[in-house]
């Protein structure tokens, strides 16, 4: 009996013993997950960098041991179930953590620089947990006001470009050769009209005084020019023109303009006379530099680029022609295309209007009775000696005469009343005589210099408008010395344009010298690649 009395209480031991050992088996769970929730919540204060999904599915977890820690206090089984549900479900998170606190030794190294991106995405969505937060949120702020402020300003202004030496080597060379040719320009003055002047006023120096004022002005022009920066101009492109428009067309206007020799091309105020359509040569370079600055990116396009400055310059060239001038317009349109050819607009494009151009400049000077003889008188001087192939013939009289060494300043025989208006158009004749072959081979040699330093100043320009604003001005004064000399020794058309620098003329020798004065600030701002 007793040993069976001692198998029943064993057994019953044993039964007692087992139940307690299930009843303590989900109180060690809970504690685990308690503990497993404590490493989180620990995990959760280190300085790590967290998203919000783990954040979500921290509180998953934390929700559904929650609900496990009351299922223990009402049934048994229900504290089971949950139990083990709880700790099947944070076994893997453990073994997750520390498979993470294995690869990441130390918060230390494994806190990571965030980034821009990461800084504002943190500050809108309000983490400011991590230290330095506050830091990044003002910088953040601040980054915005900038840029809120920066919007209302406008756009940033350019830094200017820093003068370099060889900028200022090659700006010395242009200011060289642009001053030596108004020197050598006043003492041919002063020689081609030195009979004419006296005959005119009693004096020879009359038109020699005059130029040399109209140089004063064009000199300091020149010098202003050259030391501005020359992109302060740009806003004065649309203004400048349209002022010259206005000018223009006050010379149609009767009563307004100035009529001398036949043709109305003046207006002045008092004793000042100026002659607008110089000034608009600059003008209209000025603006085309601008306007293909502005549309670098659609050069393919035509109906933006090619056409809206053609029609400008056959707008201007169309008041122009009206004064009676074709020469002028003549610049325009060369000027333009070369422009418009540097800016890399098409070929063909410009084959079509360039052809469309030929055929109504061609139209016009066959229809006005005067220009239609200077085409005659072109191909064949010697029809008409004594009226329209007249000055041709003189002129290339007075550059054979020159010879190879010339007669000596001030000792031309043509300007005697030989060729009429010296000083003026046909002054080259003037100067192939006086200093002969040698000295008017260096002379033009001259414009192949300003060719040179004005091609190099272009290709050298720190942006595209200063590149076609020094490429337009060296076209402008090569285009116009060529139909020039080209017209003096009989291979060209008689046109009437000036020889820059050279050409008695207040209006063309001041326009001339500002483009030349912007042409050296260009250069001055080269950027020279070493």
């Amino acid at each position: 009996m007793t040993a069976t009395r001692n198998r029943g209480s064993s057994g019953r031991a044993s039964k007692s013993s087992a139940e307690t050992l299930k009843r303590d088996r989900p109180a060690k769970a809970t504690r685990t997950a308690k503990t497993s929730t404590g490493k989180k919540a620990t995990a959760k204060r280190k300085p790590t960098r967290t998203t919000t999904a783990k954040k979500k599915s921290a509180k998953t977890s934390t929700a559904k041991k929650a609900t496990a820690k009351k299922g223990t206090g009402k049934k048994g089984t229900a504290k089971k179930s949950s139990s083990r549900t709880s700790a099947r479900k944070t076994a893997p998170k453990r073994t997750t953590a520390k498979k993470r606190s294995a690869r990441k030794p130390s918060s230390r190294s494994t806190t990571k620089k965030p980034t821009s991106k990461t800084k504002s995405v943190r500050t809108r969505a309000g983490f400011g947990s991590e230290p330095g937060s506050n830091r990044s949120s003002e910088s953040a702020l601040q980054r915005e006001q900038a840029l809120l402020d920066q919007k209302r300003r406008g756009p940033r202004r350019r830094s200017r470009t820093p003068i370099t030496q060889a900028g200022e080597r090659n700006a010395a060379y242009l200011m060289v050769v642009f001053l030596g040719l108004t020197l050598f320009g006043l003492v041919m003055v002063l020689s081609a009209s030195s009979v004419y002047s006296e005959q005119y006023a009693d004096t020879p120096f009359y038109f020699f005084k005059r130029q040399a004022i109209w140089a004063l002005i064009g000199s300091v022009g020149f010098i202003i020019a050259s030391r501005i920066d020359y992109r302060a101009i740009r806003k004065f492109a649309g203004p400048a023109l349209l002022g010259v428009i206005v000018l223009l067309i006050a010379v149609i206007i009767p009563g307004v303009g100035i009529t001398a020799k036949g043709s109305t091309r003046w207006v002045g105020w008092g004793p000042v006379v100026v002659q607008p359509s110089e000034f608009a040569k600059l003008a209209l370079i000025i603006f085309i530099a601008h306007l293909l600055a502005l549309r670098e990116r659609r050069m393919d396009r035509s109906e933006l680029t090619i056409r809206p400055v053609l029609l400008t310059v056959a707008f201007v060239s169309s008041l122009v022609v009206l004064q009676p001038k074709l020469g002028t317009p003549l610049v325009f349109c060369a000027v333009a295309f070369l422009m418009l050819f540097i800016a890399g607009a098409r070929i063909r494009n410009l084959l079509v209007w360039g052809t469309s151009a030929a055929v109504a400049g061609l139209t016009l000077a066959l229809v006005v009775g005067y220009r239609r003889e200077r085409i005659t008188s072109f191909l064949d001087p010697w029809a008409d000696p004594q009226g329209a192939g007249f000055q041709a013939i003189q002129s290339q009289v007075g550059i054979s005469s020159g010879g190879l060494f010339g007669l000596g300043l001030g000792a031309s025989r043509a300007k005697w009343g030989f060729l009429p208006f010296a000083h003026n158009d046909f002054i080259f004749a003037i100067v192939a005589e006086e200093v002969g072959l040698i000295g008017s081979t260096a002379f033009i040699a001259a414009f192949v210099l300003i060719g040179f330093f004005g091609i190099r100043a272009a290709l050298q320009a720190p942006d595209r408008f200063g590149l076609l604003l020094a490429a337009g001005i060296t076209c402008w004064i090569l285009v116009q010395a060529f139909l020039n000399i080209g017209m003096v020794l009989g291979v060209l058309a008689i046109t009437g344009e000036p020889l820059p620098f050279v050409s008695a003329g207040g209006s063309s020798l001041v326009t001339t010298l500002v483009g030349a004065g912007l042409l050296t600030s260009v250069a001055r701002h080269a950027v020279i690649e070493e």
